[in-house]
């Protein structure tokens, strides 16, 4: 599976912290490690390429998953 850098941070971070919910503020702190002034939504389009490559339907997701209104997070299931 070929990832970009920032896809394989988000999916490393992910896996690491299986079931914790990280909102669109945080990852860009975490991942692209500061203070982001441009659109929110770049976390969104990051989470869509990420799912379209580790999930088997990206529209129905087994591992990442959306908590509407607070963020993304992993399957905390084995």
């Amino acid at each position: 599976m070929n990832l970009t850098a920032k896809e394989f941070d988000l999916l490393h971070l992910f896996a690491t912290n299986r079931g914790k919910v990280f909102s669109r503020e945080n990852l860009l702190e975490t991942i692209w490690k500061y203070d982001y002034l441009g659109d929110l939504r770049t976390v969104d389009v990051h989470i869509r390429r990420l799912r379209e490559k580790v999930e088997k339907v990206p529209s129905q997701p087994e591992y990442i998953f959306t908590k509407w209104g607070v963020g993304y997070y992993f399957t905390d299931k084995d």
